[in-house]
């Protein structure tokens, strides 16, 4: 169906292009033959068209003088009648036909319009009288078909399953109907007229799922060859009715008005005037339950609207609350990590203030030690010096105690161990001491000790600086140098290093 515009558009194209050779030919035989191509297209297409070419071709004809092209006209003026359902009509074209002068292969066409007519008049009569005569004059039309077709002749065939189909010999009527659907294909009227007469076996045999089966290829074949002159959409409509699908029989009964108002069919408007009021009437009230359904659906969303417009306003301002104290929060979390680092920076600094504590004691404890244990080998000291003294005194050794007090031995000898526990305790306690100086002297200047736990002059000097005794003076009187030999050490091992200005200052700050 939704290709109906396409298969249409196709025949417009076939026609269009038979129509401009016929302008194009002066010939009025070709002309004739041309136009018998179009009226052939437009047989189930369009009524006026057909019948306006056909009226061309019998005025041709006329001209030509050619009873042949008129007689041919005529019968298939008659048929075109007989199709869009005007009976009496097609029964007075025919009756302008002299059947004498019919050559054979139109007779069969004469006899198959009348009797196609009669079938019609009397199917369509109420008249009781009218209609047995129509009835009589068919039977007899049909009788002298029998005597003159082909026994295989489709027309015949046709016939024959017509009155198995009259007579309820519905099984019979399907082995011919078969026989006959063999020998067409989709998409052409022939296959559309016997599925169609197939699907009425079908209906007598109360078989609706074949019937519809047959009415839908019926259907589809006519729209594939632009047949607007269609019985089985309209069918189709009716039977999607009474089973309750408004929706189809709505789209069916109008798909199958619209074909009938393009061919302009009498007999197609008769039988969708039936049914289209009626299915309209039924999709108009469905519609309108629908649209009460609606209604009541859209009060009752706009109601879940309302509640939803509140939820979604009580939802934002707890996302606002959420959203500021989210703020607040990471507020207070950028603080307190504000605050964390700077713990942590005060804890660096309390290590390390620790640290050089606890090295400052360490210094404490060792010098203290041993500075107590010196003092106390001096107090032993003396006190073996004063009972020596004495012993002299009281002997009247003079001489001996005099030559006693003129020795420089016992002051040698004690700051060599002077010396020996000064280095000691400092190299305890800064191991590392020699090796941070050399990296401040200059590589030509390094210390290179000839015993790794003994210092020498120089660096006795630092190391005394290093533990915060700066002034010449009181370093003269520690090492019993003079202050000028210390002034002396001291410029020297400046010259030697690689930053004169700051070489004090980061000896002290050796650790």
């Amino acid at each position: 169906m939704e290709k109906r515009e396409l298969f249409d558009k196709q025949k417009e194209v076939r026609i269009q292009q038979l129509l401009e050779k016929a302008t194009q030919t002066s010939d009025l035989e070709k002309k004739y033959l041309l136009h018998d191509e179009v009226i052939d297209e437009y047989q189930f297409y369009s009524f006026n068209k057909a019948l306006n070419y056909i009226e061309q071709n019998i005025e041709i004809a006329e001209t030509l003088n050619n009873s042949l092209f008129l007689n041919k006209s005529k019968l298939l003026l008659s048929m075109l009648l007989i199709d869009s359902g005007r009976y009496k009509e097609s029964i007075d074209a025919l009756n302008e036909i002299k059947r004498d002068s019919l050559p054979t292969q139109l007779l069969n066409d004469y006899y198959i319009a009348y009797k196609e007519g009669y079938s019609g008049l009397s199917f369509n009569t109420t008249v009781k009288s009218s209609k047995a005569l129509y009835s009589q004059l068919y039977d007899a039309y049909q009788d002298s078909l029998y005597n003159r077709l082909d026994p295989n002749s489709e027309e015949l065939l046709r016939l024959k399953e017509k009155n198995l189909r009259d007579n309820r010999k519905l099984d019979d009527a399907l082995k011919i109907n078969s026989q006959r659907l063999e020998a067409v294909k989709m998409g052409v009227r022939g296959f559309s007229l016997i599925t169609f007469e197939r699907s009425l076996l079908y209906e007598l045999m109360n078989d609706k799922e074949k019937q519809k089966q047959y009415l839908i290829l019926s259907a589809i074949s006519d729209i594939e060859a632009s047949v607007k002159d269609n019985a089985s959409m309209g069918t189709l409509a009716k039977i999607m009715f009474e089973e309750g699908d408004i929706d189809r029989a709505h789209r069916y009964v109008n798909f199958s008005f619209d074909d009938a108002e393009f061919y302009n069919s009498q007999l197609r408007f008769v039988n969708i005037a039936n049914s289209l009021p009626m299915i309209s009437k039924a999709y108009e009230e469905r519609s309108e339950k629908q649209k009460e359904k609606l209604q009541q659906s859209l009060i009752f969303i706009s109601i879940l609207a309302g509640f939803l417009l509140i939820a979604i306003y009580i939802v934002f301002q707890q996302v606002k609350k959420v959203s500021e104290a989210r703020n607040k929060l990471k507020t207070a979390n950028e603080k307190l990590q504000e605050f964390n680092e700077k713990l942590n920076a005060s804890n660096e600094d309390l290590t390390r203030l620790y640290q050089e504590l606890s090295e400052s004691d360490k210094v404490k404890e060792q010098y203290i030690g041993t500075f107590l244990n010196l003092y106390s080998e001096y107090i032993t000291k003396l006190d073996t010096y004063r009972k020596l003294v004495r012993k002299y005194v009281n002997t009247n050794q003079m001489k001996s105690l005099l030559e006693l007090s003129k020795s420089k031995q016992f002051i040698e000898e004690e700051l060599e161990i002077f010396n020996k526990n000064f280095d000691g305790s400092f190299l305890h306690i800064y191991p590392d001491f020699v090796k941070y100086v050399n990296e401040l002297l200059k590589p030509d200047a390094q210390i290179i000790l000839k015993n790794d736990k003994k210092l020498n002059t120089e660096l006795r000097i630092l190391a005394l600086i290093k533990l915060g005794i700066t002034s010449s003076s009181r370093i003269a009187k520690i090492l019993r140098y003079s202050v000028n030999t210390i002034y002396n050490y001291r410029a020297s091992i400046k010259s030697s290093a690689k930053n004169k200005d700051t070489f004090e200052d980061m000896i002290k700050n050796i650790q």
